[in-house]
């Protein structure tokens, strides 16, 4: 089973008018505990999209204009990434999107590659969050209650002994984080070949 760990940044929290301004994704072996393939890029959006800008999403974030003025294209990072999906035969069945916030990503995801599109390529649609991961295995394990710690990534990291997240909040940063906390919530299990 193939993990998507994915993280984007955006011009504003709400996907009716803000849009995706950098994404990255790395495809993780949740088996072996090895990366597969990393993507990362910025997104061009126009100036008319930039003046519906959240000042407070792009004061946490640093982007300003100019950083993506000479990015590609939504349809050209779209194009990039239906090419990876493709080749890495990332479908239903053999791979899941991990995010911190995927309510959040899955949204301004389907602004480029939109959900009836990835439907028919029979991508993966479930979206796990690693809040709730920890969550239930908090419980499971008995080792705490989750609320006790908290649900953002880097309260979650601290509780593992992690340090937070590098700033500015980049793309790569956050899925590089979540990927360290995921791996220290969930250590590498030995399966037998068989399994």
């Amino acid at each position: 089973m193939l993990g998507i760990f994915l993280d984007t940044e955006t011009n504003g929290l709400d996907f009716r008018k803000n849009r995706i301004i950098e994404i990255c994704f790395i495809v993780f072996d949740l088996i072996k505990y090895e990366e597969i393939e990393r993507y990362e890029s910025l997104v061009f959006q126009s100036e008319e999209v930039w003046k519906d800008s959240d000042p407070d999403s792009l004061e946490v974030n640093g982007f300003n204009w100019d950083m993506i003025a000479d990015a590609p294209g939504e349809a050209e990072v779209a194009e990039e990434i239906k090419e990876i999906f493709k080749r890495l035969n990332l479908v239903r069945k053999k791979a899941v999107f991990i995010c911190q916030n995927p309510s959040f990503d899955r949204n301004f995801f389907s602004q480029m590659i939109p959900s009836r599109e990835q439907d028919k390529m029979q991508w993966p649609y479930h979206w796990f969050d690693f809040a709730s991961m920890f969550w239930a295995l908090s419980l499971e394990r008995k080792e705490t209650l989750p609320w006790k710690v908290g649900f953002s990534k880097d309260k979650i990291a601290a509780y593992y002994g992690l340090p937070p997240e590098q700033m500015p909040h980049r793309a790569i940063n956050g899925v590089l984080h979540l990927i360290d906390c995921y791996k220290a919530a969930i250590p590498k299990i030995d399966l037998p070949d068989n399994a």
